[in-house]
Parts: C-alpha cells; sequence; structure tokens
C-alpha cells in the first residue's frame, strides 16, 4: 500500500512542476497574436446560362479545338474595317464579313453582333459554348471570338458558296437551280449534323434554328449547320420536353412548341422537314407574293401528301434535270413524316438519315447520279412523262409500304401514341 502512495505523491509533485507555479516566480508573458491579413473580396461571378453551369456538358467529336480569342482591333484588321464591300450578308443577330488571318494566313467568316439586335450576351456564350465543346463536319467550325469591352464578335470557317437560301430561293433569271442530286446531298448533310447533336452529344442538344439561311454551303456544296445562339440542352433523365419560351423563326418552329413552348428532340425533325419541303419545292415557307391559299408551304402542300399521285406537283419546275418518280415519291414521304402535327409519329432523326441514305446513295452503293435519267431514257421511270400502269401501280404499293414503315418506326418507339390510336 505503501508504494502505491508514493507513487501517487510523486505524480502529484510532477504535475505540480510541469502545470503549476512557484511561488515568486515571474508570470509568463501572455502570447502576442499575430494580425490576421484578411482576404480580398471575391469578385462576384458573372451570370452564365444555364448550358454553361451543366457539368455533363456535350461532348465533342475529334481532337479538343479551343476557340481562340481576338481583340477588336484584329478583327477590324482583317475585315479592313469592317467596309461594306467585305460584308457577306446580314441577319436579325447582326452582319458577316469576310476577313483575313495575318498570324494563320486563314480566310474566315466575322460576324458582328448588333447592339440592339436579337441576340444579347447570353446567346453569345451559347453560342461560343456549344461550337467549342461540338465538332462534326457537318456543324460549321467556331474559329474564335472576341469579348472586347461592349464588341461581341464570332469568327467561323469560310463558307465558299454561302447559305443554301442564296442558291434554292428567289433565284434570279438566268441563274441555274440546284440539282435534284445536289438537294439530296445538302439534305443528308444537314440530317447527319442534327443526328450528331441529338445522338452523340451528350447530353443531347436541341438545334431550335434549323432554317435554309442557316445551312451554309462550302465549295463542294457540302451542308454544315450554323448559329447556335438558340441551342438548348435537351432533355436528360425521365423527363421528355424542356420548356421554354418561343423562339425560332416562324414556319420553321413546330406547332407543338409554338403553343406549349414544350420544346423536344422532334421539334428539330418538324424544322428540318419544312426544310427539306423547300428543297424539294424550291418554295419559301411563308411567301406573301404567292396566291392566300398557297403562302403557307407547309398548309399547301398537306392535301398533296394525301395523293401520291399528285406528289409531281410538289416538284420545283426549275430543276434542270428529270426527276425519277420513285425518288420524288420516297423524298416527298420523309417530308410528310417529318411535318406531322403529333410530335410522337414523326420518326428520329437516325430514320430520317437512314431514309436519306437510299436517296443519295442507292441499295447497291451506286450514287443517285447514275439513276437520274437524261431526256432520252426510258419514260416510264420519269416525272410528268407517260408511265406504265403496271410500274405505277408497284411503285405506289412500294412507296406506301415505306411509309408505312416509318411511321411504324415511330409509333413502335411511342407505345403511348400506338394505345391512343387504337
Amino acid at each position: 500500500m505503501n508504494c502505491f502512495s508514493c507513487f501517487a505523491s510523486h505524480e502529484r509533485k510532477a504535475s505540480k512542476r510541469c502545470g503549476g507555479r512557484t511561488k515568486g516566480s515571474p508570470q509568463p508573458l501572455p502570447p502576442q497574436r499575430r494580425p490576421q491579413r484578411r482576404a480580398p473580396p471575391r469578385p462576384r461571378p458573372e451570370k452564365v446560362p444555364e448550358e454553361a453551369k451543366n457539368n455533363n456538358a456535350p461532348n465533342q467529336e475529334g481532337g479538343k479545338n479551343a476557340a481562340l480569342t481576338f481583340t477588336y482591333k484584329e478583327l477590324a484588321q482583317a475585315t479592313k474595317n469592317f467596309r461594306p464591300k467585305c460584308m457577306l450578308g446580314e441577319g436579325g443577330f447582326g452582319r458577316v464579313y469576310k476577313g483575313y488571318l495575318e498570324k494563320t494566313g486563314q480566310i474566315v467568316a466575322v460576324k458582328q453582333l448588333d447592339r440592339n439586335g436579337l441576340q444579347g450576351n447570353r446567346e453569345f456564350l451559347v453560342e461560343v459554348l456549344m461550337l467549342s465543346l461540338l465538332h462534326h463536319q457537318n456543324l460549321v467550325n467556331l474559329i474564335g471570338y472576341c469579348a472586347d469591352g461592349e464588341h461581341r464578335l464570332l469568327v467561323y470557317e469560310y463558307m465558299q458558296l454561302g447559305s443554301l437560301e442564296d442558291h434554292l430561293l428567289d433565284l434570279p433569271p438566268g441563274c441555274t437551280a440546284l440539282s435534284w442530286l445536289t438537294r439530296m446531298k445538302i439534305a443528308l448533310n444537314a440530317a447527319k449534323g442534327l443526328e450528331y447533336l441529338h445522338d452523340k452529344a451528350n447530353p443531347p442538344v436541341i438545334y431550335r434554328d434549323l432554317k435554309s439561311s442557316n445551312i451554309l454551303l462550302d465549295k463542294d456544296f457540302n451542308a454544315k449547320l450554323s448559329d447556335f445562339g438558340l441551342a438548348k440542352l435537351g432533355p436528360v433523365g425521365d423527363k421528355s420536353y424542356v420548356s421554354t419560351r418561343v423562339m425560332g423563326t416562324y414556319g420553321y418552329c413546330a406547332p407543338e412548341y409554338q403553343r406549349t413552348g414544350q420544346l423536344t428532340l422532334k421539334s428539330d425533325v418538324y424544322s428540318f422537314g419544312v426544310v427539306f419541303l423547300e428543297l424539294i419545292t424550291g418554295r419559301r415557307v411563308i411567301d406573301n407574293t404567292r396566291k392566300r391559299d398557297e403562302q403557307n408551304l407547309v398548309t399547301w402542300a398537306e392535301p398533296i401528301f394525301k395523293e401520291p399521285s399528285r406528289f409531281s406537283e410538289l416538284a420545283d419546275p426549275l430543276l434542270p434535270e428529270v426527276i425519277p418518280k420513285k425518288s420524288l415519291n420516297q423524298a416527298v414521304a420523309v417530308a410528310s413524316m417529318c411535318l406531322q402535327e403529333d410530335a410522337y409519329v414523326r420518326p428520329l432523326i437516325s430514320d430520317v438519315v437512314t431514309a436519306l441514305s437510299y436517296l443519295w446513295v442507292g441499295p447497291d452503293n451506286t450514287v443517285l447520279a447514275s439513276h437520274i435519267a437524261s431526256p432520252s431514257s426510258s419514260s416510264s421511270q420519269l416525272i410528268g412523262s407517260p408511265a406504265n400502269h403496271q410500274n405505277e401501280i408497284a411503285d405506289a404499293e412500294q412507296d406506301k409500304q415505306a411509309l408505312d414503315d416509318l411511321e411504324w418506326g415511330a409509333i413502335s418507339r411511342n407505345p403511348r401514341r400506338s394505345c391512343s390510336s387504337a
């Protein structure tokens, strides 16, 4: 027991030496506090659109091509101080100029956004974001941008032939119209661009502004989609649509989007159908110079869609060659399916790409040009020529079968539609 008591007393003494003070010993000075430096206030982040906040940004195809930044002085020098003779065109968002970048040796198109125009900072940010992340052979390439002070400019690759609108609609006298093969090629390229946005980008992207003036052509008539200021990230998860204010060009917008503001991938399919119908007919979607019942292209064409024997009325009279009847019938069938009032019945854009591939490249991998007949060819296969009655019946049945296949494919992927129609 004594051993335990001794041990306890030693422990108490040791604790006094370590923690206590003896009498007369000087009191230790209180520790001095170092002055703390205040961190500088964080700058308030600039408000950016939801597309930029989303961590699941759209993926890109190919390597990373970061957009370059330019000063206003550099782009003014590239466009010769934005001279009128360098202007390529003008739209609601601003003017587009042809320019030359000395440091890269590139000929470019410079879009100068109008401060009072339809496109603001939000649309500018969305376009820079989208085209910096999305890369495809049928999407126009963004080279760089300028956000110098109040100036907002976008620098694109230069497309030598301008827009589809320039070569298709309101042609001046003496100008040769696009051939049927070229029109099908342009339609296929545009559909492939949409297919990339809908099926390859993650999350999917709704283009929302497909029209003939936004389809640009290079020197070989390869088509690319441009102007992504209105693009929107598509629905993800269980959502089937995104709600947004109605924007776009009248005549090209899907009817359900105009009514409700609910945007889906099928909204782009409808807009594609309008452009495709313009390619077939050579008419504007809205043309107030025509008769009252022909001013709206889709409204005028809808009764003809129901009568295959009248499909030839839709062919552009300015076409430089005679169109094979089967090719025209299939093209009209695709346009008709894309323009269905009910979005659930419209085909997916991937189905449209498949159908157009057969129009531009035949099933035996031969280009359609080999099937385009000259006036001396067999008259039974040409639009506007007397045809063999049995061939007409066979073609009509085949076209009807193709149309049924497209509709069946759309309905089978949307069981809600098939139940409601039963």
